[in-house]
């Protein structure tokens, strides 16, 4: 149509396309086209728009010398426009993008640095001149942000104020979190711990409505939730441990600090798995669970915080929480949880064995006594970032592993779970499974044992391979009320929910398909006990993946689940599935207790006597 004008309009989103894709060198091809088209047509808002989005790219690419130039150029194009919200909003990205490679570079020369601080008090003045509080309260939040950065404390706490007012003036909550959190940080560096605690419980109380909207990857499409949000919230459990230790070992106020920290984490945990499944079933869940850590005497709740510069573990017995500070950094303790879950895969090595003693040092022995002396018998992990991608099982004492003195189970939540014990009188257990190769994926040749011994001791119904297809199975269930699902085939969990699957003979059952399914059973009277899939595996190193691991039970709407971390011999998977539903016969046995016996009978025979075979099975959930 020759019609420039759309043209640098269209080039410019084509630039944006580009650069999300990490295309970098076509994206700047884009922008400049973009921008050079735009001033042709006198379109002087695009055409800084346009060279702005170009310097953030040669950010990406660590290109500082052009991002300045790009920036410096901006600033001069943009004086050309009056004032309006494009403009002010042009002004306040080149500012961010100045704070941007002081994040990368440490410092700034004094002339960005001086530019960039132009830039956001010209995005405030516009915004005063245009009445647009929004724009006021992000341009003094910001060049608060960047007197923060460069130590001057008190210039930008008064900005920051500033900030507040005109997001409280905008009623602007997506904009009020930022710079409480900021107010917080703030009053830390000065000192003042009750006023900065106060600051991000504001903060955090401003967040809580806005949650989804800043979920769902909309605040940094690049980042996820708890790159962007997460900080606040182990900033304000840190500030409340520090509250806990200062008020006095065993004292009220010290219980009050610690259950608030917990809360603060389970809080942040919650949303986290519902903005990885992309929808409210946690809401769902919680609204119907109980606290866990006052269900039994002999149950100890461990509850990690990973912090900066240290380990908190916060041990829940018999209702009474206790803490615990251990001295390794998250990026220590980080290195030596990627190392176990790598090493443990090893099955031909015993590399593991010096990270399973590390790890027993950190998360164990510090609370070793007060277990012994409590007569705990059960211990539940409530894990949080990389620890949701390791079993806990085969963490080593120097002379046994930790399945050997305790059941063990973990959860993604406190408050996500359902603490009733299984109702053994009227099991009914449906099992599903694939024997032969389909689509691509090895033969399975031991399920048909695995389904059989199952059906021998409690009957129910089985779909072995082509029989095991989604119509029928969801036929199955929609006409009897099973208390347990047994899934013996291929799963894969990955750091998308969307690509997490067990796979049927059909095709690939996504998890919304499984939830669908068993999501019939949430409105009976008796929902689903057990969800168990004996052959997936969860991507090694992806915090995501474990996410959806953890979450399995809670989307589909079952008490527990019993799932492998890693794909494992089919035979031993086959005889620790056996045994397991074997000792969950036995009335005496909890579920988790169950899962220990299948375990430690794998660990003495002489032929799966290493972690990698009989370790990576998760109980999740309810393990009673």
């Amino acid at each position: 149509l020759e019609n420039s004008a759309l043209s640098a309009s269209l080039l410019n989103d084509l630039g944006n396309v580009l650069a999300a894709t990490k295309s970098h060198s076509e994206a700047l091809a884009a922008y400049t086209e973009s921008s050079i088209l735009a001033k042709a047509t006198g379109n002087h808002l695009l055409a800084v728009t346009a060279i702005v989005n170009a310097a953030r790219v040669s950010v990406n690419q660590g290109n500082m010398k052009d991002a300045a130039e790009r920036l410096t150029l901006g600033l001069q194009e943009q004086q050309e426009m009056s004032d309006s919200f494009g403009r002010a909003q042009v002004v306040l990205n080149i500012g961010m993008i100045y704070l941007a490679m002081k994040e990368q570079t440490s410092s700034l020369p004094p002339q960005q640095r001086k530019q960039a601080e132009e830039a956001f008090r010209l995005a405030g003045t516009i915004g005063e001149n245009l009445k647009d509080n929004r724009t006021i309260s992000y341009a003094w939040g910001y060049l608060g942000q960047l007197y923060e950065k460069e130590g001057r404390v008190e210039e930008a706490l008064a900005m920051t104020r500033r900030s507040i007012l005109a997001a409280q003036q905008a009623q602007a909550p997506e904009s009020l979190y930022q710079w409480e959190w900021q107010t917080g940080r703030l009053l830390k560096a000065m000192n003042k711990p009750s006023d900065a605690l106060l600051a991000y419980q504001r903060a955090v109380s401003t967040l809580q409505p806005i949650r989804n909207e800043l979920s769902y990857g909309a605040v940094r499409p690049d980042k996820t939730f708890r790159e962007t949000v997460g900080p606040l919230f182990f900033e304000l459990a840190d500030l409340l441990l520090h509250q806990a230790a200062s008020s006095g070992e065993g004292t009220p106020k010290e219980g009050q600090f610690l259950r608030q920290a917990r809360d603060t984490v389970e809080s942040f945990k919650a949303t986290e798995l519902q903005d990885y499944f992309r929808d409210d079933c946690v809401q769902t869940a919680q609204s119907g669970a109980t606290i866990i850590d006052k269900v039994h005497e002999s149950t100890a709740v461990v509850y990690p915080i990973i912090l900066p510069d240290r380990l908190e573990l916060l041990v829940s017995m018999a209702g009474k929480l206790k803490r615990w500070a251990v001295p390794v950094s998250q990026s220590t303790l980080t290195h030596e949880i990627r190392q176990f879950r790598k090493t443990l895969e090893k099955r031909t090595t015993h590399q593991y064995l010096p990270h399973a003693q590390q790890l027993y040092q950190w998360l164990v022995k510090p609370i070793e006594e007060e277990l012994k002396n409590k007569g705990i018998t059960t211990l539940v992990f409530v894990p949080d970032g990389p620890m949701q991608t390791i079993p806990f099982a085969p963490l080593h004492d120097g002379k046994q592993f930790l399945i050997e003195s305790y059941a063990l189970a973990t959860t993604p939540g406190l408050k996500l779970t359902d603490p009733r014990p299984i109702d053994r009188q009227n099991l009914k257990i449906l099992s599903v499974g694939l024997t032969e190769s389909v689509q691509g994926f090895p033969a399975l040749p031991y399920v048909e044992n695995e389904i059989n011994d199952i059906e021998g001791m409690f009957g129910g119904a089985q779909l072995v391979d082509k029989d095991f297809n989604v119509l029928e199975m969801e036929r199955l269930m929609r006409h009897t009320p099973f208390t347990i699902v047994h899934i013996a085939s291929h799963g894969q969990f990955s750091g998308d929910a969307s690509k997490t699957f067990v796979l049927a003979f059909d095709g690939k059952m996504t998890m919304d398909r499984l939830d669908q399914l068993i999501g019939l059973y949430q409105f009976r009277e008796q929902p689903l006990d057990l969800l168990t899939l004996s052959a997936c595996e969860t991507a090694a190193g992806s915090d995501q993946a474990a996410l959806g691991l953890a979450g399995v039970a809670i989307k589909a709407g079952a008490r527990s689940a019993l799932a492998t971390l890693w794909f494992i011999n089919d035979k031993a998977s086959s005889d620790l599935v056996t045994e397991f539903y074997r000792q969950l016969k036995n009335s005496s046995n909890s579920k988790a207790e169950a899962i220990r016996q299948a375990q430690l009978q794998l660990l003495h025979n002489p032929q799966y006597t290493h972690p990698g075979y009989w370790s990576p099975f998760l109980l999740l959930n309810n393990w009673l």
